[in-house]
């Protein structure tokens, strides 16, 4: 796959985090998503679940926008991530993963209703993911597909690392069909 095509995969990626669609991703549209995650999880903000999923969502803007935001201005426009991702993204995946792994672990926790900061890694039943999938922007089809497909162990649940595996995976590799 040449650069061209590459860069047109990973600008369609974009608009999984432009939650507004108003052409840039922003703070807000970190703290839409995690607000969409709780309400539909019966999640308050103030719970330890609620206040570490905005600290993972505020986390993931910085790591986004210090990868991306080249003129600084707190947005990055689709151009910005189109670059960010092709000359950073595709060099360093496990960076990219580092900086969405506090948001996709507070993100299990909210969808299996368990303590974000447990001894044990987090995980949700796959039936849960697939829900905040959907809550997150993912087609019906699409989400029953993808949350079924994360679970590689098949022990019908998410666990954090095939999250952040396949997270990073679906936005750094460069297939034909990814």
């Amino acid at each position: 796959m040449d650069s061209a095509e590459y860069e047109r995969k990973i600008a369609h990626r974009f608009a999984a985090f432009d939650q507004d669609g108003n052409g840039y991703i922003d703070r807000a549209d970190f703290n839409a998503a995690a607000a969409r995650l709780l309400t539909e999880f019966g999640t308050t903000a103030r719970c330890d679940r609620g206040q570490s999923l905005y600290t993972g969502a505020e986390a993931f803007w910085q790591g986004m926008a210090g990868i991306a935001d080249v003129d600084g201005d707190q947005r990055v426009t689709r151009q910005e991530f189109v670059g960010g991702a092709v000359k950073r993204l595709r060099d360093s995946p496990d960076r990219f993963a580092e900086i969405a792994r506090p948001f996709l672990r507070a993100a299990l926790a909210v969808a299996a209703g368990t303590d974000p900061e447990g001894t044990a890694p987090a995980s949700a039943p796959v039936d849960r993911v697939e829900r905040a999938l959907r809550v997150l922007g993912a087609e019906d089809d699409i989400a029953s597909v993808a949350a079924r497909s994360l679970d590689t162990d098949q022990d019908g649940r998410i666990a954090e690392a095939e999250a952040v595996a396949a997270f990073s995976a679906y936005f750094t590799v460069i297939e034909p069909d990814a």
